[in-house]
């Protein structure tokens, strides 16, 4: 048997020069295709029989499209050149300018002049905007080739001179952002892309969520297909990669990876010791992914047709990035010694060419006809997504100095040798006299360049990017539709949370509004009590059920459906966040508004995707996140990685999330109508952020007038008894800590004689907000009333008194409105780690619980010289609390 092995693998085996000879018959015959299909179904015979077959997850280092199956490049490629070469120009002006007196604007040059070729050929030939006949194609731009796509909406007149010399000067208005923003620029940019590692991971849920849309009918998304261009250095971020398995297994044939592997990141080479593109080829491969590998330009075909004896082939795939970026900031003469002259049958391929002619082979990314033949591939390819991997120079055309140098991401400015350098290799009109000035140049009107700029768009539907700032307005249902978690729970004891998915599933049910909802979990529905959603409503899957669920037998069994409601994300809240964010934008990418309701554990919403979140504000995304188990002391079994107190803290800093800390169902109820109102029907480019409990109690019905204060962010919840006597101080409460601050109330007037309003706040970041817009005004109108914030109002409106606040949270988030409050103030919260144990034992380790409240009330009362201090002591003691009891914050 050992000596049959050995001869299966000498080459001179007969046999084995049958099966050699034969698939490169095919291949001159029939093409690569047709030999990968035979290969194919001899493996996979091979694999059904047992053989131990050897594991191959890269190809060749060369382009996958070989020069004999290309397809004919349909554009008129001179005019095309012509076209790009003002684009590079006006590129590289619009950063230059910005810092011709400093470099404090920044900006980059190197990333578009890499990607300019890449970016074209969509641009000429594949991007289709929307249109009446199509919804539009999606196109993610890599964030650092901002100025590229601003040079080109200039030239086609969608851009102004004067808006080109404010790049990344926005202070006053008319400026260009820095990166994508749509916050910034919200006719324009469509998604936030320059946070490298989510324009990858987004853009698989936008593919996914074009595929939800068409399945469910609510759009037709057909055709319809999501580019995203990222760098090779940004896919190491872990949100890059994180979610192709799922495109792979989605099989989304409507997504196109394009990776500009220009072999440098920020600092250095990607991978100076290994081969990037052949690394990334392995991933995507193994996920699922057609992949497409541009490599070498056109004038390496004559070359490798040469290569009779393989040695080019040979050297191309021994030669490491490091090498590859080495060659590129060289010149041709160090390319012939360094490269050809490592062997001598490849010297000998080039001993006739000039040095000249060597630096003039270009790679891939940089070739419109390679380029074209890749992005035709890979919008013609179905089953799979597909991912184009574009070999390029950092800096292609600044010259020397610049182009493929380690300092060239960096560059901001070029010398006039540089610029003059730049100017007669792209030829571009601008004399020697203006050369310093760095004009942005026009295309003549009417000129040839300036018809088929335009034309090639119209032809495509019209101009991108642009971005849909409205959609329909849907309305909101009323209030009165909430009906029963208004009324209170009539002595059955439930959590928010439970409540809340009785309202949802109510929403859901509407015959007109219930389709656009969108539920959404990452592997937690049952700890939510959403598993009867299974069966009612469905999960999306584009292949439906293939099996039947083990609990098949049961009423409410676990349902897969190609036209499912819910998404079932795993445990996956990265991605679950982006596929909200999908369903959050769909007004404005399908003009087909929905509304997505991602329901998460608190502790792992805003502290692990805060990124997301952030991107979600900028990207004017509609909709509603829900914290569950939230708080330091309601998820008591769980501890220290589970328990949050401070996602109030991250959500504020989101100028555009409006967030709430509810208690009782009526408080949710209102604050989900007018969050639906506020998005669908007024269409303000704002979230909302509801913070639930799993704590069971009863909850009572709406107190009259409490609607306005439950939106504005507090209310009184309860009054202090008619004709009280004695002192008198003001509880405030939120979410879980609000009832111990009612029972607070109580010990007050019953052991101590304190008369207590109590206010239950709903949001302390809303109070804030408000407040400071107060102030602001004031400042700006000194002449004028000054404005009184509506948290000062109601607290004035009670009589004076001492305040104390007591919540779930750290101090910070009950602190933030301690400059609006008329009287002395006293703040409790769960500052430090959380950890594991009955809920009134984390309620007194974190000192916010009734006995604390009451104690803090007691003793802001004795500081204003109501009450002696003994009796704040006799409280201490009565209530069995150690006063030398370790600070909870530190311990």
């Amino acid at each position: 048997m050992s000596n049959n092995g050995g001869k299966a693998h000498d080459p001179r085996d007969p046999e084995m020069r049958d099966w050699t000879d034969s698939i490169s018959s095919v291949i001159a015959a029939d093409g690569t295709v047709r030999a990968d299909d035979i290969l194919g179904r001899v493996v996979d015979e091979a694999r059904r029989s047992g053989a131990a077959l050897p594991f191959a997850s890269s190809t060749a280092y060369l382009n996958t499209i070989p020069a004999w199956e290309e397809p004919s490049h349909p554009g008129d490629r001179e005019l095309e050149h012509r076209i790009a070469a003002a684009i590079r120009w006006n590129a590289a002006a619009l950063v230059l300018k910005a810092n011709k007196e400093s470099s404090e604007l920044g900006g980059h040059i190197a990333s578009f002049q890499s990607g300019a070729t890449l970016y074209e050929t969509g641009f000429n030939h594949f991007w289709r905007a929307p249109s009446e006949g199509h919804g539009g194609d999606i196109v993610m731009i890599q964030g650092h080739s901002s100025p590229g796509i601003y040079a080109r909406a200039f030239l086609e007149g969608r851009l102004t001179e004067d808006q080109l010399l404010k790049f990344r000067q926005e202070v006053g208005g008319g400026g260009l952002s820095s990166y994508p923003h749509p916050w910034l620029m919200p006719d324009f940019w469509q998604f936030p892309t320059v946070s490298m590692g989510l324009g990858p991971l987004m853009a698989i849920y936008q593919a996914r969520f074009l595929k939800y849309l068409h399945a469910r009918g609510l759009a037709n998304t057909e055709g319809r297909k999501v580019w995203v261009f990222c760098g090779d250095g940004e896919m190491d971020e872990p949100e890059s990669l994180g979610a192709i398995s799922l495109a792979g297994r989605e099989k989304l044939d409507n997504l196109i990876f394009v990776i500009n592997c220009n072999l440098q990141r920020l600092d250095g080479p990607v991978r100076g010791n290994g081969k990037i593109i052949q690394e990334l080829e392995r991933n995507f491969r193994g996920a699922g992914w057609n992949v497409i590998k541009v490599v070498w330009g056109s004038q390496w075909d004559e070359l490798l047709a040469r290569d009779t004896t393989g040695r080019l082939r040979q050297l191309m795939e021994e030669c490491v990035d490091g090498e590859y970026q080495d060659f590129k900031s060289r010149n041709g003469a160090y390319i012939r010694e360094k490269f050809f002259g490592r062997y001598p049958e490849t010297a000998a391929m080039v001993a006739d060419w000039s040095d000249d002619r060597i630096w003039k082979l270009t790679r891939g990314g940089h070739d419109p006809s390679k380029v074209y033949a890749a992005y035709d591939a890979a919008v013609r390819k179905t089953d799979q997504p597909s991912c184009i991997l574009a070999k390029t120079i950092k800096g292609y055309g600044m010259g020397a100095g610049s182009e493929a140098t380690m300092l060239a991401h960096q560059m901001k400015k070029m010398d006039s040798e540089a610029l003059r350098h730049f100017r007669d290799r792209f030829k571009i009109d601008v004399p020697d006299s203006a050369l310093t000035e760095v004009p942005f140049i026009r295309l003549p009107e009417g000129s040839d360049e300036e018809r088929y700029l335009h034309e090639r768009r119209r032809e495509l539907g019209g101009y991108l990017p642009q971005r849909r700032r409205t959609s329909t307005p849907i309305e909101a249902p009323p209030l009165a539709s909430f009906g029963t978690q208004l009324k209170g729970s009539d002595g059955r004891e439930i959590s928010t949370t439970m409540a809340f998915v009785r309202m949802l599933t109510g929403l859901m049910r509407d015959k007109d509004f219930g389709r656009r909802i969108v539920p959404i979990v990452p592997d937690e529905a049952r700890t939510f009590g959403m598993e009867g959603m299974f069966r009612q409503f469905g999960i999306f899957s584009q292949v439906g059920q293939l099996y039947i669920p083990q609990d098949a037998d049961q009423l409410m069994f676990y349902k897969e459906d190609k036209s499912g409601q819910m998404l079932q994300e795993g445990i996956n809240e990265a991605g679950a966040m982006a596929s909200w964010i999908a369903a959050a934008t769909s007004y404005s990418t399908s003009d087909t508004p929905m509304v997505p309701f991602y329901i998460f554990y608190s502790m792992f919403g805003f502290q692990r995707v805060g990124d997301l979140a952030w991107a979600a504000g900028d990207i004017r995304a509609r909709g509603f996140l829900l914290g569950g188990t939230s708080g330091r002391t309601t998820l008591n079994g769980e501890g220290l990685q589970h328990e949050d107190g401070h996602s109030h803290i991250l959500s504020a800093t989101v100028p555009t999330c409006i967030s709430y800390d509810p208690t009782f169902n009526y408080e949710v109820a209102v604050i989900l109508q007018n969050g639906l109102k506020r998005m669908l029907t007024d269409q303000e480019d704002v979230y909302f952020y509801l913070t639930l409990l799993n704590e069971n109690y009863e909850h009572p019905p709406m107190p009259d007038g409490a609607e306005a204060g439950i939106v504005k962010g507090m209310y009184l919840f309860r009054a202090a008894p008619e004709g009280a006597q004695g002192h008198r101080v003001q509880l405030l409460g939120s979410g879980a800590i609000l009832r111990e601050v009612i029972a607070a109330a109580e010990l007050l007037e019953k052991d101590w004689g304190v008369a207590s309003d109590v206010w239950s706040v709903t949001s302390f970041t809303e109070l804030a907000r408000e407040a400071h817009d107060a102030e602001r005004w004031n400042l700006l109108h000194p002449l004028e009333t000054p404005r009184v914030p509506y948290v000062t109002q109601q607290l004035i409106a009670r009589g004076d008194g001492p305040v104390i606040a007591s919540t779930d949270y750290m101090k910070l988030y009950a602190d933030q409105v301690r400059p609006f409050v008329p009287s002395r103030y006293a703040v409790l919260g769960t500052d430090g780690f959380g950890r594991s144990d009955y809920r009134r034992a984390l309620r007194s380790f974190f000192e916010v619980d009734r006995h604390f409240v009451t104690i803090a009330a007691l003793k802001a009362l004795a500081d204003e010289n109501k009450i002696p201090s003994i009796k704040v002591a006799e409280a201490i003691k009565a209530y069995g609390i150690d006063p030398e009891k370790p600070n909870p914050a530190r311990t």
